[in-house]
């Protein structure tokens, strides 16, 4: 019996060790849980912050008394759209982890280019229906003004004796010249105005609409070894009629200018021959080892949110123009003309160039021009340095001669924030 009970009282024992194993195996669990779950909402929190850091603040704010300073085409006029409801939709995440190789797509021609913004670029274009993307490459750049320089690149004859020239009608951008020989390259060199060019090697620059002046533009020159470079950053339904779908053998187009977002520094190319497409991407390759797949990203979320927009209201039927990108920008654009020839009116000593109406096949309508900048000329006598005589009245503007032309005239940014705008345009009313 006494063995009995010893027995009974190591089995009861027994089960206490486990129940008590158990038990604190139980309580170090609850333990770690509540330790990782602790880590957790702290890495939550650190993504937060992170996400939640201010981002570097742009131009200063500005007030009655302010410079106003219209040199540059900054488009921060958008920055109202994207705070609207079609903000939230262009929001883009990145874990930490992605985007880190240098290869996006190792099948394309350009291997950096994510599909993603090749997709989105290719939507958009179908939309507005201002350039073919069919049988194109499509290639992305730092910008636009990277791609004019790989194209400049490809273009260029490799064993030509003398450096090829590249020209374009004045007024032409201004930052052709700098941008053309800023390499000092022995493959090109800025040639000036074309229309006063005489030769049948060149390599034509057509920006259209023009920037400065907002004319539609064509080439001027005809030669069978001549080769064009189109443009057409600012082709797009808020600054002028689209009236046919343009298929150049180059094509430029940025992010800045169609959506607003110049910071983040995204430009592409539709290129129809390959080889020249080839050469453009090598371009690119050699001088920053591909772009930026972050910036694409967001580029392609941006891009995305526009089309997105008119494509739920086509399959609604919802009324209003609140998601709707070109619409909003038009309607801005011209409230601004309206209100800048008003001004020039009341003044009394300045010029614009007359308003050009067209139908534009996006909008079904016939709507006026209304250029992202203000090609601005004196007519007082006494007036020699218009760019000087504004920086007088804390205006700040690209002279003439920057482009080609003459000092009398100016180029003014018209897509500014509101507030610098307004101020501007009181300012310039009053100037007699």
């Amino acid at each position: 019996m006494a063995r009995d009970n010893g027995d009974g009282l190591a089995a009861i024992a027994g089960r206490i060790g486990v129940l008590g194993s158990v038990a604190l195996n139980i309580v170090a669990l609850a333990i770690y849980l509540r330790g990782r779950a602790a880590a957790e909402k702290q890495a939550s929190k650190k993504v937060k912050k992170a996400a939640a850091v201010a981002p570097s603040s742009g131009k200063p704010p500005v007030a009655c008394d302010s410079v106003i300073n219209l040199d540059h085409g900054d488009p921060t006029m958008f920055e109202t759209f994207w705070r609207g409801p079609i903000g939230e939709s262009a929001t883009l995440v990145i874990p930490g982890y992605q985007t880190m190789s240098y290869f996006s797509d190792v099948g394309n021609l350009c291997w950096f280019l994510e599909p993603g913004f090749e997709r989105e670029v290719r939507r958009l274009h179908r939309l507005v229906g201002n350039a073919a993307v069919e049988g194109y490459h499509v290639l992305v750049g730092t910008g636009s003004s990277q791609l004019f320089q790989a194209a400049v690149y490809a273009l260029a004859p490799p064993t030509a004796d003398a450096p090829v020239s590249v020209v374009s009608t004045t007024p032409f951008y201004s930052m052709y010249p700098p941008l053309t020989d800023f390499l000092n390259s022995r493959l090109y060199r800025w040639a000036g105005d074309a229309n006063a060019f005489d030769g049948d090697d060149y390599i034509e620059v057509i920006c259209s609409p023009s920037n400065p002046d907002g004319s539609i533009r064509e080439a001027v020159l005809k030669s069978k070894s001549g080769k064009d470079i189109h443009d057409l950053a600012y082709y797009w339904p808020q600054y002028t009629p689209i009236t046919r779908m343009l298929a150049h053998d180059i094509m430029l187009f940025t992010v800045s200018k169609c959506t607003g977002h110049a910071g983040t520094r995204i430009g592409w190319a539709l290129v129809k021959d390959k080889e020249v497409a080839q050469k453009m991407s090598k371009f690119m390759e050699q001088s920053t080892i591909g772009v930026s797949k972050d910036a694409q990203l967001r580029a392609a979320k941006v891009l995305g949110a526009v089309t997105d927009g008119y494509e739920h209201q086509l399959a609604t039927a919802a009324g209003g123009d609140a998601n709707l990108l070109f619409h909003y920008a038009r309607r801005k654009m011209a409230q601004r003309w309206r209100a800048l020839r008003a001004a020039v009116a009341a003044s009394g000593i300045f010029s614009l160039p007359d308003e050009v109406a067209g139908f534009c096949a996006f909008t079904k309508d016939t709507v006026t021009s209304n250029p992202a900048f203000a090609w601005l000329r004196c007519q007082k006598q006494e007036v020699e340095d218009l760019e000087s005589f504004l920086r007088a009245n804390k205006i700040i503007t690209r002279s003439g001669t920057k482009f080609g032309a003459d000092q009398k005239v100016v180029r003014i940014s018209m897509v500014d924030t509101d507030e610098a705008f307004g101020i501007f345009v009181n300012r310039l009313a009053a100037i007699k």
